[in-house]
């Protein structure tokens, strides 16, 4: 997705690359009730959540999200955790959303993660870590694909942002 941003005055009208990235919240951080919290960092950073919505994740699709790891020790437990509970899931759109997303997040392991992060602020455990966020365009591209269909993504721009944040 392409930014427009108009033309005032001399200034010229720019084009900034976007791309989408997936993010959801594990069962923890909603029962917890770090929904809000957790998003507005995610808009105070400037990305566009330009699709959400609330669910019981099915076993189906946490092994499809977590495929890469079907041969790990860790597998079944993941799947089990982050179908136990409803968890939110969401498309975030803006520049370099992927690398923005991981860096709002922290480091997987929370006892590593960097304060200020999600993880280093919100999670002491691996498995119970909070959040998850793609870690590269073609892992948001295909974790995007289990949960969302292009209807069901909206697209829209702040004003504010395309004239103060992204020039």
């Amino acid at each position: 997705m392409d930014i427009v941003l108009w033309k005032e005055g001399t200034r010229q009208v720019s084009l900034v690359k976007t791309e989408q990235t997936f993010v959801f919240l594990k069962p923890e951080s909603i029962m917890r009730g770090l929904i809000g919290e957790i998003v507005s960092r995610f808009e105070q950073k400037g990305l566009l959540l330009v699709a959400a919505k609330l669910l019981q994740m099915s076993d189906k699709q946490a092994r499809e999200l977590y495929a890469m790891h079907s041969s790990k020790p860790f597998f079944q437990e993941l799947v089990s955790h982050v179908t136990s509970a409803p968890v939110f899931v969401m498309v975030w759109d803006g520049p370099n959303a992927v690398s923005v997303a991981r860096n709002l997040v922290g480091a997987t392991n929370p006892a590593v993660a960097a304060p200020g992060t999600i993880r280093g602020d919100f999670a002491l455990n691996i498995t119970p870590n909070a959040i998850h966020a793609s870690d590269s365009i073609e892992n948001a591209k295909r974790e995007l694909s289990i949960f969302f269909s292009e209807a069901e993504k909206t697209s829209y721009s702040k004003p504010t942002e395309q004239r103060y944040l992204l020039k």
